[in-house]
């Protein structure tokens, strides 16, 4: 059974507020699941390949990753005074911010998987010999 987020009482600019929220927690749960992925991987390279510049790579990535947890956990607790805008200018910025954080998310997802494919087509190439 899903539950319902939005009513048909509540103003655009509230759904709007209620989304963006519900998107951020995402965000922030997948960098989470990422941040644990990204030991396994480090472990699985240190262990299958031990290639120093792949491996040093893995370790950039989990520290871009922690950094980007950081931003969003941070633009979270910023985004608690969306709801007091009482102008367009003030939604407008908001609306901006998110869509900064959105952009930032997801190269930092682009960057992330194109990482874990190179790992894992390594593996797959070290296994086949």
């Amino acid at each position: 059974m899903s539950r319902r987020i939005f009513y048909e009482h509540e103003s655009d600019s509230r759904i709007m507020l209620k989304k963006d929220k519900k998107e951020l927690e995402s965000w922030t749960e997948s960098l989470d699941f990422i941040g644990e992925e990204m030991n396994y991987l480090i472990t699985i390279e240190n262990l299958m390949l031990n290639d120093h510049g792949l491996y040093n790579e893995l370790l950039n990535m989990r520290r871009e990753n922690t950094l980007k947890s950081g931003i969003m956990y941070r633009y979270e607790t910023s985004n608690l005074n969306a709801h007091e805008c009482d102008d367009m200018a003030c939604d407008s910025y908001y609306l901006n911010n998110h869509e900064k954080h959105r952009d930032l998310y997801l190269e930092h997802l682009g960057k992330y998987r194109a990482l874990k494919r190179k790992l894992l087509s390594k593996i797959l190439l070290k296994v086949k010999r």
